[in-house]
Formats: C-alpha cells, sequence, structure tokens
C-alpha cells in the first residue's frame, strides 16, 4: 500500500506542477467566485436506482465529501432515479441541494449555468452518453469519480466493439480527472490507452455515505433482542441480481437464472457456516439482511430455513427492504458484517466497522478495491476453493477478536479518507482554473 501511496504522490505533483500551483490547499481562495461573485457550480451525475441500497449510497456519499471540502460549492443533482422515497431523503440530509430530472427545464437550466459536470461512482461509465452531451453542448469540463472499469482486454471483441471501447477511452482521455475505485480499473484503462493527463485510484463515493435513521434502526435493533456490538450482519447475493422479480419491464433471463440456480448452493455455503460458528462459539447473534430488494426471500431460503432449531433462536432474518439510512444506523451498532455483497461492507469500512467481502467471477473488479485500502485478507473467492475455507474461520475470528477487527477497519478507514481528501483536493484545482 505504501508504494500506491507513494504513486499517488508522484502523480498529483506533477498534475499541479502542469497547472502552474505553488501554493495548493483545502484553503485556495482563488476560485471562480472570486471572478464571478458567486460560488463555483456542479452538476453531479448520479443516482442510478433505488433497488439497492448501495446505489443509493453513492450520492448521499459524494454530496458529504463536497459539504466537507469545498462548503461553498452549489450542487445539482441530476439523477437517473431518485423514486421509493430516496428523493426525500437526499433533500432532507442536504437542504440545500437541487434536482434536475431527465427532460425537465430544470436540466436544462443546469446545463446554462453549472460549472463543471462530475460522473458520480458507479459500476462503469454509467451515464457516457450524457457526458459526452455535456461536451458537445456546453463545452464545459467534467469530471469522472470511483468508478470501475469493467471492460475486460477481450471486451473489444466479445462484449464490446472496438468502436465502444475507443469511443470509452476518448470521453477518460477528455476528462479533467478519473478516479477508479479498484487499481485493476485503473491497469487495465492505462492498457487500453487511456491518457487523461490524472488518473488515480479514487474510493467509491459511498465510503462516505453518513446517512442515518436512528429511530428507525432503534426499534428495529430493539424488537428484535440485537444488543449494539454483540450481532454481525451476514447479506446474501446470487450471482446475478434477478432483476425481473423486482422491476417493471426488465425480461426474465434463463440463462443467469440458471446460473444463479446452479451456484446458490455453493455460493451460501461458508456464509451458514459462518452463521453456525458464531452462535454456537461465541455470545454473538447474526442478523441476516438485504442490499437489495431480492435478497430478503434469498436470506430466507439459502440462510435462515437452514440453520438447526437451536442456532435459529438466536439468528434474525429481515423480511422487508430498508433504505440506506437505516441500514447504515445497524451497520454502526454492529460488530461487523460479512457476505457476498459490496457496498453494504464499503459503508461500513467507512465508518470504522469491520467487514469482509466475498465475490465471484461474474461480477467487475470492484471487490479488489480491499486489496487497494489494506484489508487483502478480508476478500474472498467463491471460485476459489481455499478462499471459500478460510471465509468461517475468519468472520468467526471477528467475532471473537471485535476490538482487533476494528482496528484494522479504522485503519483502513483513514487511508480512505486521506485519498477522499486528496481527490477533493484536485476537484478544487478544477473549479479554480
Amino acid at each position: 500500500m505504501n508504494n500506491m501511496i507513494d504513486e499517488y504522490q508522484r502523480s498529483r505533483r506533477s498534475f499541479f506542477g502542469k497547472l502552474g500551483f505553488t501554493a495548493l490547499g483545502l484553503a485556495s481562495s482563488t476560485c471562480i467566485a472570486a471572478e464571478t461573485h458567486r460560488a463555483p457550480r456542479i452538476l453531479l451525475r448520479s443516482s442510478w436506482q433505488t433497488v439497492n441500497i448501495g446505489d443509493i449510497a453513492h450520492t448521499p456519499g459524494v454530496l458529504s465529501l463536497l459539504r466537507r471540502y469545498l462548503p461553498a460549492v452549489e450542487v445539482t443533482l441530476w439523477p437517473s432515479n431518485v423514486d421509493n422515497g430516496v428523493e426525500q431523503l437526499l433533500k432532507k440530509e442536504f437542504p440545500k441541494l437541487v434536482v434536475a430530472k431527465p427532460g425537465t427545464e430544470s436540466l436544462e437550466q443546469a446545463f446554462e449555468s453549472c460549472d463543471f459536470l462530475l460522473h458520480g461512482s458507479g459500476a462503469s461509465i454509467v451515464a457516457e452518453n450524457d457526458l459526452v452531451r455535456w461536451r458537445e453542448k456546453t463545452g464545459k469540463p467534467y469530471g469522472i469519480y470511483g468508478i470501475t472499469f469493467p471492460m475486460k482486454k477481450s471486451a473489444a471483441t466479445e462484449t464490446r466493439t472496438k468502436k465502444a471501447v475507443a469511443r470509452s477511452i476518448e470521453v477518460i482521455n477528455r476528462a479533467s480527472f478519473v478516479f477508479f475505485r479498484d487499481s485493476k480499473s485503473l491497469e487495465l484503462a492505462r492498457e487500453l490507452g487511456a491518457k487523461c493527463p490524472n488518473m488515480e485510484f479514487g474510493p467509491d463515493a459511498a465510503f462516505a455515505c453518513d446517512l442515518r435513521d436512528a429511530n428507525r434502526a432503534e426499534a428495529f435493533l430493539k424488537t428484535n433482542k440485537l444488543r449494539a456490538g454483540k450481532f454481525l450482519c451476514c447479506i446474501p447475493r446470487l450471482r446475478y441480481t434477478p432483476y425481473w422479480t423486482i422491476k417493471d419491464g426488465v425480461k426474465f433471463d434463463a440463462v443467469k437464472n440458471a446460473r444463479n440456480e446452479e451456484m446458490k448452493e455453493h455460493d451460501h455455503k461458508p456464509l451458514l457456516d459462518a452463521i453456525t460458528d458464531v452462535v454456537t462459539q461465541t455470545d454473538m447473534k447474526v442478523l441476516i439482511c438485504p442490499e437489495d430488494r431480492t435478497q430478503m426471500a434469498l436470506g430466507k431460503e439459502m440462510l435462515y430455513d437452514r440453520l438447526i432449531d437451536s442456532v435459529r433462536d438466536r439468528v434474525v432474518w429481515r423480511p422487508n427492504y430498508w433504505l440506506t439510512g437505516e441500514a447504515l444506523s445497524v451497520y454502526i451498532c454492529s460488530a461487523g458484517l460479512f457476505g457476498n455483497e459490496m457496498h453494504s461492507p464499503i459503508m461500513c469500512i467507512g465508518h470504522g466497522v469491520p467487514a469482509l467481502v466475498c465475490r465471484f467471477a461474474e461480477q467487475t473488479s470492484k471487490g479488489l478495491m480491499w486489496n487497494d485500502i489494506g484489508l487483502s485478507d478480508w476478500l474472498f473467492d467463491h471460485d476459489s476453493a481455499a478462499d471459500q475455507a478460510k471465509i468461517a474461520s475468519t468472520v468467526l475470528k471477528i467475532a471473537r477478536n471485535p476490538e482487533v477487527a476494528k482496528e484494522k477497519a479504522i485503519a483502513a478507514k483513514s487511508f480512505v479518507e486521506k485519498r477522499q481528501k486528496e481527490t477533493m483536493e484536485i476537484l478544487r484545482v478544477q473549479l479554480d482554473a
């Protein structure tokens, strides 16, 4: 990790030197506001969907960072989806936030008035077409914050055309900066010819998500007799999210469904073993909970219903979906989290809560960010028998030594926060320029 930090520092010094800044800092006062007598304005392209608390977390994460490090900036959100109460959630936490939905006059006005477009975290350059539209219509700069670059080397001939790959690289090269949330994505972009003047590892914005719903969380914990620090959270996941079961207009995918059915026993057996070991060998309880709307039923089928009665008595299964604020408020009260998802672990580490990540080949490289932030021994590959064999024992170790695990989580949190501060500094440079 020290080598990574050295690389970041070298690239940052080079970047700032090219811009001619000799005394750059978070206290910089040479900005747009000085020239125009108004605050800089950012158009944030984010909020991809609301059926997953991780996708919800991207937006409040970057908004929290902007509020902390660039408090004078005015932000307009350009969302794909803020339904299911998410818009109200965001406006309650960020009262000054303007929401400009697709196809509205507000969005057209944002194109005119905003100085910079910031593409939020996601599984790819999710709004690639919108970045092109912004550039062609306004000529103003844009940056890409905390994404995975999911194309494999063979993607140009297998899953995407060479033309599409070239277009993505062009979008990267025209950006003021691109922060990749895992170093494998950064490496791949470089191999494919990306030459953006500032490309670095930059944490997923969800690390900074700080939404809370303490009242709901407290009521849930009290009802289910879960005491702070005396339970672990467990999240199930299939290889492919069966969106056809929760989203209108999504067609049933027989191939993906078959793969899910083929692997769901394999992918949940280590979690089942971990739950049993924690309950039988410590005084901890376990909460089986969802990250997306498909996982309540999955948790019951593959985990809760398969426990023997004596173990099930100390396991809580959550039957309904929750929004990010309630989920995060519960996670913070836990002794840690494990499972097959990514963004609940991200939010946990963002608050110094231990979290294990289990992944598989069908996912992008995003899980590999655990290597980048010093948590490689909390990252497991379900496609590796050796990795699978260590999952239950690692979860048990956290349950037995919660303070040691928390120290490890806090160290990762500190590294992430350092990078967040540095990325916001680079954004400040762009607004100043």
